[in-house]
């Protein structure tokens, strides 16, 4: 996976998910703690993530074959996409109707002191894998605003962790002020209360993540300021008069197919029109890396000839 694709934030994510998960449900063993369960659940889920975002870009890897003669780069799409879908909407449903059966049938908490041990805990490490989580989304990010990049990023890795470690930190201060309304009031509904608002939290961004990459996973073509890169590099070559239509889309996050319909010369022989055309594909890769797939179509510009005829 390349480093836009957030790897060393997706192992920090796994690794402070697994051993919150842990100290999560230990601590729901003796306090017996709604909030405690959901939040243990909810570490579950976030480990399993991600496992399936390392499992994508693994397998995004693939060689190309005659079955998929693009490559599989749109893997990592598909993993996101089950993230989203799956594994959030599980975390939300159970926290849900446990955060509904606490508050239906109350329980007094037990040794509420170990729950706020491994909810400090686990917003410490929490908040770690969201600091590795910004640091490598900034390398990527540019100018953009946090919104537009969620929105606008291809590899769909690094807003998956941005996300998911966002919830997960806001998941754990519901989870405090769950406990701490119900140590304070006696009142174990508030427990409840604290639950409800990780599965409320848990189906919101779950929503998010399908819609972003659902998106994705269709095809999205290159962004605004690549296509102006790749038309620029096309009409710099001196054979193409001007660029008549242009379709992309992205393979993959690092990949891009490029469908051109140019204009050339009516004078240009076949021999001039096929350099023409190495040349205006060198000059693409050149300026665009990631426009590694390129199929250009000649045509005469026709406005152009009937305006001169």
């Amino acid at each position: 996976m390349s480093a836009g694709g957030g790897t060393k934030a997706i192992i920090a994510a796994l690794a402070a998910n697994l051993s919150i998960a842990v100290a999560k449900f230990v601590a729901f063993l003796f306090t017996g703690s709604s909030s405690m369960l959901a939040e243990s659940v909810h570490s579950v889920a976030d480990s399993g993530n991600q496992a399936l975002l390392l499992l994508g870009g693994k397998r995004a890897q693939r060689v190309r074959t005659p079955q998929h003669p693009f490559g599989y780069g749109r893997e990592r799409y598909f993993y996101a996409f089950v993230v989203a879908v799956v594994l959030f909407t599980i975390g939300a449903v159970f926290s849900l109707y446990e955060g509904w059966h606490k508050i239906s049938a109350p329980e007094e908490l037990t040794s509420p002191i170990w729950a706020f041990a491994v909810l400090i805990f686990a917003i410490i490490a929490e908040a770690f894998s969201f600091k590795t989580a910004i640091a490598e989304s900034n390398t990527v990010r540019g100018d953009q605003s946090w919104v537009q990049f969620i929105r606008r990023a291809k590899a769909p890795e690094l807003p998956v962790i941005v996300l998911e470690d966002l919830g997960a930190l806001l998941g754990l201060l519901f989870a405090l002020f769950g406990v701490t309304m119900a140590v304070v009031t006696g009142d174990p509904v508030w427990d409840g209360i604290g639950t409800i608002m990780i599965g409320v939290l848990l189906a919101v961004i779950a929503i998010i993540l399908a819609i972003e990459t659902k998106s994705l996973l269709i095809g999205e073509g290159a962004g605004p300021e690549v296509e102006v890169s790749i038309v620029q590099a096309l009409e710099s070559a001196p054979e193409v008069t001007r660029v008549i239509h242009m379709r992309t889309l992205h393979l993959g996050p690092e990949e891009i197919l490029v469908a051109a319909k140019i204009a050339v010369d009516h004078d240009d022989t076949a021999a001039e029109v096929a350099r023409g055309i190495d040349e205006a594909e060198r000059r693409v890769r050149a300026a665009v890396p990631a426009a590694r797939v390129i199929y250009l179509e000649p045509d005469l510009d026709r406005a152009r000839v009937n305006g001169s005829v």
